[in-house]
């Protein structure tokens, strides 16, 4: 089978909170964090564990933090959600993702592998 992400993904296991969920029209859940689990990060976006419901095509903040004093904000999309016994799973791509924090990813690629 052929691979079709565009970037290569990392096992990343850490917590980080989310303090907005909105779209377009509204938001539904503003300034209540809440933690999810990163399961893996890539440049192109992030696979997490939630206890909390999210609907697909919302946006959200959450700082990352990649270790080594690498930390930085992203706005995320919820592109899939797949619904677990005890939460559900997250398939979400960073949006406008700069150059610099492209460059925080690839460093910390780099040193897991090493």
């Amino acid at each position: 089978m052929r691979e079709r992400r565009r970037a290569h993904r990392l096992s990343y296991n850490a917590v980080i909170n989310i303090d907005e969920v909105y779209n377009q029209e509204h938001v539904i859940k503003g300034q209540r964090e809440f933690p999810i689990t990163i399961l893996d990060i890539s440049k192109g976006g992030i696979g997490f564990l939630a206890k909390e419901e999210l609907p697909i095509n919302f946006y959200f903040n959450a700082k990352i933090d990649l270790g080594n004093g690498k930390q930085f904000y992203s706005v995320l999309k919820i592109l899939r959600v797949e619904e677990l016994e005890e939460g559900y799973n997250y398939g979400c791509e960073f949006t406008g993702l700069a150059d610099i924090l492209s460059i925080y990813i690839d460093e910390f690629e780099q040193e897991s592998q090493s």
